[in-house]
């Protein structure tokens, strides 16, 4: 090992183009080196559920693991610092220095687009699970960044749109997350919001980066934007955001010699921001990771059990009113629903990667009932895609292997290479650089060999497309670029005459465009091109530099009429029907938020129609944030599966049928319809008054608002059920002490027949305080394990912040004398126990 870098002999060897060059990054994934100084290179990688690595395109799978609403509904920091745990392994694994993640926002609407990038609508959950996610990650010497600082909480407008919200608000609701994880875990990285606050872009904000980080909070780590999240030189500067991502660098540079030249930056200050970055190297040296090292992937046994273990518990048992679960003797089950065949894994965005592996509901199912004997029966039903599937499982190469031949010339290879009506019999010239790949959905912000391929370019995409029924076949295609798909040499989709521009591929993309193809043969082999050139789109200005993108799907028709048929058909000849539906990551993603809280397409009426034809249906909702349920009163059993990653067929079948005994607990309050949710109407392009969002629910967000204004919610926050049964009493405080500090125990045991997992939540409530607050907030929570007839005492310790709020008059928070109620719970909704303490004498403070 290297020594430890010396940070105040390397900043006196630098120059001064040497120190602004390490203000912003190298390229897409690194930091630059800065070899006179011995500064090595670190590298980073995306994201929330998983480590994808150096690529979007053609990079080495990873693991991924629930998304964050499915950690944050376990209520189990435990586990939360396991998966952190493996999340540093494979960190290490590929090369990288700089987990970009958690994702700390709080959710505000459940049409935020990445909803799911973040654990729960409570601060306090939010908080100790991010903790202990960055606890997990870092103790493998992997620096995680906890993001988005601050008031991120939609994709509309995302770059420019202003959150405006109270002082108060932003204390307790929003900058909460992030200061619990500043204080129990220490984040080595912090990342800036893409957009304002209150006018001011965070990125370049005195107040949140310097006062309130740095000052108040004495936060020491490093503080980076978030991609093309810059928008100022010496604004962002002087505020203290000391690197600048994605390399090159489009507000640093020449614009900081300038901007020195002109006393608006000091020298004194790029060696501040110097110092942080190299602070971290320090940190990224002493951990043993290799600079610029391979990248490998992680598959151990070990992980795999922890893959299934996490997708188990982010499932939530919502319903189970007939005790039909666990399926302990049913001979026959249908299977049905688009979200059961296909396995999705996580949101879409940059959430998103190529799985090491993946487990679907249905393979799930089918493995769990062959070892109960029973037989499985499929069908779809209904579809939910927004884009067509993918169509990667019908592609081969043309040498007999699976997926494509990518080729990129220079210069256009023939005189109508992008044309609605190409001369197949041309005779192309050798490309300048080629690969196989085996997706249909590229992002081509890397991969790309750049020693051979110019920025401006033509790109052939070249495969055999293998129907797996016979049918009427749609094929879909939308581009980042001008191109068009051919299928056997016919014009199928035409996207290269002025596309209409869509949200695909960070919103660089084109709108969706679909085509049918008639009478196509299951097992025949059919040449499928794709061509594309990239100039119009280079030329336009791209906001992330790539050389444009494609996503092919491909779906044989079904009459919808009579799928939903099917589907009634096999559910009436099963002992059990399991209905899998819901959202997908084209329906939660980066880049845009859902238009509504309604399941897609005839998923709703699909419901229906099942429960009806067999009253043993199982419906199984997977999303990321909470949807509409129509039918939910037919339902009398139903759950919550969220993204469960790689091992999510597997998890949810451990649950149904009884392998593990579900302990979720809702991270979110599920709302009965939109109108009902704390944000409405003041939430996305509806809600924006002239670039800005008015915060109107203020501190009451989420269960807060509910319990506030007396709506009762389709599932309140926190609830969860399980196949036992389990028994609180016994409960106590300490006195508090004059800091705050105080400590409430009890006791759980499970009446139940089975073992089985609670967790407990506690609540604090000020009936006397000088401003308005919540009827209760939760303040901290247990999980606990027990056994048939086992009872167990939980403590819980609590500090000033259960006891206080802020008051952005003397801008200080107040834990105000007087007596509170202490309500320990199932849910927000659940009360099962309660007590009072008393703070004697009141104090104020600042910081953490």
């Amino acid at each position: 090992m290297a020594p430890a870098l010396d940070i105040d002999a390397a900043i006196a060897k630098m120059s001064l183009n040497s120190k602004i060059k390490l203000l912003a990054g190298d390229g897409w994934w690194h930091t630059h080196g800065i070899p006179e100084a011995e500064v090595p290179p670190m590298r980073m990688s995306d994201g929330p559920n998983g480590v994808r690595g150096l690529r979007f395109f053609n990079g080495v799978p990873a693991s991924c693991f629930p998304s964050s609403t499915g950690l944050g509904a376990s209520f189990d920091v435990d586990l939360a610092l396991k998966v952190g745990k493996a999340l540093g392994d494979e960190a290490r694994a590929k090369s990288c220095h700089i987990l970009l993640a958690p994702t700390i926002n709080t959710q505000r609407s459940p049409l935020g687009g990445r909803g799911f990038e973040s654990f729960s609508e409570d601060p306090v959950l939010n908080g100790n699970i991010a903790a202990a996610y960055v606890n997990g990650v870092q103790s493998k010497g992997v620096a995680a960044t906890i993001k988005h600082y601050v008031g991120n909480d939609q994709e509309f407008q995302r770059f420019s749109i202003s959150s405006d919200v109270s002082e108060r608000a932003l204390r307790e609701i929003y900058l909460k997350p992030f200061q619990i994880a500043l204080r129990d875990a220490n984040p080595w990285a912090l990342m800036t919001a893409y957009n304002r606050v209150n006018g001011e872009h965070v990125s370049e904000s005195k107040k949140f980066i310097q006062d309130i980080l740095r000052d108040e909070w004495a936060y020491k780590g490093m503080v980076m934007s978030d991609w093309i999240g810059v928008y100022s030189t010496s604004e962002s500067i002087n505020a203290g955001l000391d690197l600048e991502m994605p390399g090159p660098t489009v507000m640093r540079g020449k614009a900081v010699e300038r901007a020195i030249a002109g006393e608006k930056i000091f020298v004194s200050t790029i060696d501040e921001r110097v110092r942080k970055i190299l602070e971290l190297v320090q940190r990224a040296q002493a951990s043993g990771i290799p600079f610029n090292g391979p990248e490998e992937g992680v598959d151990t046994p070990e992980l795999r059990q922890l893959l299934r273990t996490a997708a188990a518990d982010a499932t939530v048992l919502l319903k189970n009113e007939k005790s039909l679960l666990p399926l302990t003797s049913a001979k026959s089950i249908a299977v049905i629903g688009p979200n059961a065949k296909q396995a999705f894994t996580s949101g879409g965005g940059s959430a998103r990667l190529l799985s090491t592996y993946t487990v679907s509901p249905l393979e799930g199912i089918t493995a769990a009932a062959k070892e109960l004997g029973a037989s499985v029966t499929y069908t779809i039903g209904a579809t939910s895609h927004k884009y067509l599937p993918e169509a990667s499982p019908y592609i081969k190469s043309r040498n007999g292997g699976p997926g494509a031949l990518l080729e990129f010339w220079n210069e256009s290879p023939s005189d109508s290479f992008v044309s609605t009506t190409p001369n197949f019999t041309d005779r192309l010239p050798p490309s300048a650089w080629s690969t196989p790949t085996a997706n249909t959905n590229i992002f081509l912000a890397d991969g790309v060999d750049t020693t051979k391929v110019k920025e401006v370019c033509w790109i052939r995409y070249s495969t055999i497309f293998v129907p797996d029924e016979d049918g009427d076949w749609q094929f879909g295609m939308n581009i980042a670029g001008n191109g068009n798909l051919f299928l056997d040499g016919k014009l199928i989709i035409d996207l290269s005459t002025n596309p209409e521009q869509g949200e695909n591929f960070f919103n660089m993309g084109t709108v969706d465009v679909k085509g049918l193809v008639k009478g196509l043969k299951a097992g025949r082999e059919y040449n499928l091109e794709i061509r594309l050139s990239n100039a119009e789109f280079v030329a336009r200005g791209a906001p992330i530099p790539c050389w444009g993108g494609l996503r092919l799907g491909a779906f044989c028709t079904i009459d919808h009429e009579e799928g939903i048929k099917k589907a009634v058909a096999i559910a009436k000849d099963a002992d059990v029907a399991v209905v899998v539906i819901g959202l997908n990551h084209e329906w939660e993603s980066e880049g845009y938020d859902r238009p509504d809280m309604e399941l897609p397409g005839l998923m709703n009426r699909l419901a229906s129609e099942v429960l009806a034809a067999n009253p043993k249906t199982i419906i199984v909702n997977q999303s990321g944030t909470p949807v509409s349920m129509p039918w939910v009163d037919q339902a009398h059993t139903l759950l919550q599966a969220f993204y469960g990653g790689n091992e999510l067929g597997n998890g949810l079948a451990d649950v149904l049928f009884g392998k593990v005994n579900p302990s979720g607990k809702l991270s979110l309050t599920f709302p009965k319809r939109l109108e009902d949710t704390p944000s409405f109407p003041s939430y996305g392009p509806h809600g924006q008054e002239h670039g800005k969002i008015l915060y109107n629910e203020g501190i009451f967000v989420g269960y807060r608002s509910y319990e506030i204004r007396g709506v009762p919610p389709l599932f309140p926050f926190g609830f969860g059920l399980s196949y036992t049964t389990f028994e609180y009493s016994h409960i106590s405080a300490t006195p508090v002490s004059e800091d705050g500090k105080f400590s409430v125990s009890f006791t759980i045991k499970n009446t139940g027949r089975v073992a089985g997992r609670e967790a407990a939540q506690v609540y604090v409530a000020d009936p006397t305080c000088s401003l308005p607050r919540a009827k209760k907030e939760l303040k901290g929570f247990g999980k606990v394990s027990l056994g048939v007839g086992e009872a167990k005492q939980i403590a819980v310790a609590l500090t000033r912040d259960a006891l206080s709020f802020y008051d952005q008059r003397q801008t200080l928070w107040v834990a105000e004398a007087g007596v509170f109620n202490i309500l320990v719970g199932s849910s927000s909704a659940e009360i099962k126990l309660s007590t009072i303490v008393e703070l004697k004498k009141s104090f104020t403070w600042r910081g953490l």
